[in-house]
């Protein structure tokens, strides 16, 4: 009888942590990145497609920082556990955009993050000027929500 027991004990063990990880990333909800910038993601309709806010908590500019809307798609909706998406911001505060694409994880514990990188494009006078136009980097955003 000892010995049953050990092995259920050892089987609850093994199957909770799959159990977490064989859940799948849920994109709907609220983000927030290292540098405390939120996003809003609505749930994905039947093409993938979703819609949402971004109000960044950093920006270049001296302009008040407004919640600025995005839209986006994932890839394969309902299909993948660990699905790839993409959105962009629509600034309302300068004349930029943002693109982003990324992969949401869950770890063993179920804990939920998006990986992003992102592109970001400024307006500027000339054509000359392109050089310096475009920004990138990386953001991990953790569900609040």
């Amino acid at each position: 009888m000892r010995s049953l027991s050990c092995c259920v004990l050892l089987a609850l063990a093994l199957l909770g942590p799959s159990t977490a990880a064989a859940r799948k990333c849920d994109l709907q909800g609220l983000w927030r990145n290292e540098l405390g910038s939120n996003v809003t993601l609505s749930a994905l309709d039947a093409a993938g497609t979703f819609s949402g806010s971004y109000h960044t908590a950093v920006a270049a500019t001296n302009k008040k920082i407004l919640v600025s809307p995005l839209q986006g798609t994932q890839q394969h909706p309902g299909t993948k556990r660990q699905p790839t998406f993409s959105f962009t911001v629509q600034w309302q505060f300068s004349d930029s955009a943002t693109a982003f694409v990324g992969q949401c994880f869950v770890d063993h514990r179920g804990k939920e993050t998006l990986e992003t990188t992102w592109l970001l494009r400024e307006e500027v006078p000339s054509r000359r000027d392109a050089w310096k136009a475009t920004r990138v980097g990386t953001s991990t955003f953790t569900r609040i929500k």
